[in-house]
């Protein structure tokens, strides 16, 4: 054991061809998954000094000490990042495999699932979805994560293993599927005076909008069908997330913008969408996901379960306003 520059005790690696314990990698693919070795000592039922004594096992056979100290955190060190995703897989293929061909029953699996999404998604379809993994999938816990401003490939490295909504990923090693093509809805509290009349290009542009950006943008595609038609509209903001966009247009008269799956959540807290009087481009909803959960049981069940939910058949009729 030596210490490096930046304080933390590495081990060496042990004889990798000695010894080999097929449970340590259970037990790491838990530990990157709870950061806590509390957390993961009660996923697997043991006591935190036998997982304490595991992560030990764990660092001598990787020659990394795996997690470390960060105030009253703990975090995974880089090589435990970089090795999450494929003990993730390992682990699940080996499951696969003693569970025999055919099997597909979840109700005594024990896994996490990250959704990595808007959250307005996770609003809308997340009680849904929750409810059917209390009744298929009791054992699965369900994560959403939501979008960053900084891009990063979340699904290569493990963070993330299934992605929803608008997917702009060009990585080849990603699997794609599209579920429908949505498009943009006009979003305002009741009453608002852009309801009354004919609504034109000319007073949608004129009115001042809220515009959505997880980078903070003030223009979108929307702009540039303004432009095309010599019309430019005034956006006196941004907001981070269609959530809380939603929560400002309940309390003043600006103009806000939302996809037709976002609906159900616009419906419940009362407002009023509109078709927009321009031609758009259509918003192709998809899920995105990494060839190494091709065959995993776990996976596919939470796949199916968003294109019921997402797919044509459970998309928000959003032909009334």
């Amino acid at each position: 054991m030596h210490v490096t520059q930046s304080g933390t005790q590495s081990v060496a690696p042990s004889d990798p061809g000695r010894g080999l314990d097929l449970n340590l990698l259970l037990a790491l693919d838990v530990l990157l998954d709870e950061e806590s070795v509390s957390g993961a000592a009660r996923r697997l039922h043991l006591s935190e000094p036998a997982m304490s004594r595991t992560l030990g096992r764990i660092r001598k056979a990787l020659g990394d000490p795996v997690l470390v100290r960060a105030g009253r955190q703990m975090v995974p060190t880089p090589h435990a990042l970089a090795v999450r995703a494929e003990v993730s897989a390992v682990v699940e293929r080996a499951r696969a495999l003693f569970a025999g061909p055919g099997a597909s029953d979840l109700r005594t699996a024990s896994r996490t699932l990250t959704v990595l999404g808007h959250d307005a998604i996770a609003a809308a379809y997340g009680p849904a979805l929750f409810a059917r993994a209390a009744a298929e999938a009791p054992g699965v816990r369900i994560r959403f994560l939501g979008e960053s401003h900084v891009d990063a490939p979340l699904l290569r490295d493990g963070t993330a293993d299934l992605e929803l909504g608008v997917i702009d990923t060009v990585a080849p090693e990603v699997r794609v599927e599209r579920l429908r093509d949505d498009r943009m809805l006009g979003v305002v509290r009741p009453g608002h005076p852009l309801l009354r009349g004919t609504l034109t290009p000319e007073r949608f542009a004129a009115a001042d909008h809220i515009t959505v950006s997880r980078k903070g943008r003030l223009q979108g595609p929307l702009d540039t069908v303004l432009a095309e038609q010599g019309l430019t509209r005034r956006v006196v903001g941004s907001m981070g997330s269609y959530p809380s966009s939603f929560f400002l247009l309940l309390r003043t008269d600006l103009v806000g913008l939302a996809v037709t799956w976002a609906r159900p959540l616009t419906d419940t807290l009362g407002l009023v969408t509109f078709e927009i009087p321009l031609e758009l481009p259509v918003l192709p909803l998809g899920i995105a996901w990494h060839p190494r959960h091709d065959a995993d049981p776990a996976h596919a069940w939470l796949r199916g379960c968003v294109r019921d939910l997402l797919g044509e058949s459970g998309a928000p009729d959003s032909s009334e306003g």
